[in-house]
């Protein structure tokens, strides 16, 4: 392949790269816009807050205490080295908090949620059933998509508090129960160590997150192609997607909160 043959697949692919992005961005922001002009559904929006959140509190819960757990015996293996075995609690808090509880949460809404929010729109373009909204006078984007992200928006932030609590807690049982810590004395620290901004991070991640994890469903539902195949392409795409838009959303945001 020629040197100019070369730099030309890389501007196409560059060109293609940008040319995504752009359609990804103004998708968003039509998202946005559809969510605060009328009309509204709240039907919708009550539908997709109980699938987005209440039914993924189990997964949560499950990810965040053992996760909680095993974050406590490698914080005590490690620190044991150093003599510093009573760091755990502050160690486990400051880690669920702020990075591990909004991370995992929005991953786990990215393989849960993304993925069924993809598929479910996806059979709905190639089973015509967008189309016949459009002939409706129902906007897809204002039916499908705003009530997902705002439901998203809604309830990530909330089960990110709840993992932070329930992983915070399963350190806590790890610790107390397994490497002699004191209970009162192990609560009292984790307490003393938070503070607010620690909880506003947490929080603003988790909505920020949870955004990610609904416009992506929606954006690869909406984009995906004809037949089984197209269905299971928007599917697998928007969890790549999605987790990678996380992570990196993650360590913006982490650079943001630590300059605070």
């Amino acid at each position: 392949m020629t040197p100019i043959a070369l730099l030309a697949r890389l501007g196409r692919t560059a060109l293609a790269g940008l040319s995504a992005v752009g359609r990804a961005a103004l998708f968003a922001l039509g998202a946005f816009s559809h969510m605060l002009r009328p009309p509204y559904y709240p039907r919708e929006v009550l539908n997709a807050l109980l699938n987005i959140g209440w039914l993924s509190l189990p997964v949560v819960g499950l990810t965040a205490i053992f996760t909680g757990g095993a974050l406590a015996l490698q914080i005590y293996a490690g620190g044991a080295r150093f003599n510093a075995e009573a760091v755990v609690p502050q160690i486990v808090a400051i880690g669920m908090v702020r990075e591990l509880g909004p991370v995992l949460v929005g991953l786990m809404i990215a393989a849960r949620v993304t993925s069924s929010i993809a598929a479910e729109i996806a059979t709905m373009k190639v089973t015509e059933q967008i189309d016949a909204l459009v002939t409706l006078s129902t906007h897809p984007m204002k039916y499908l998509v705003a009530p997902r992200v705002l439901a998203a928006l809604i309830t990530v932030p909330v089960l990110v508090g709840i993992g932070d609590i329930i992983g915070i807690m399963g350190g806590y049982t790890v610790a107390v129960q397994n490497l002699g810590f004191n209970a009162a004395a192990y609560l009292k620290n984790t307490v003393d160590f938070l503070e607010p901004l620690d909880i506003v991070s947490s929080l603003v991640k988790g909505a920020a997150f949870g955004t990610i994890a609904a416009m992506m469903g929606c954006y690869y539902g909406m984009q995906s192609g004809r037949g089984a195949q197209g269905v299971g392409r928007a599917t697998k795409g928007s969890v790549e997607a999605a987790a990678v838009l996380i992570l990196a959303a993650n360590f913006v945001l982490t650079g943001v909160f630590f300059s605070l």
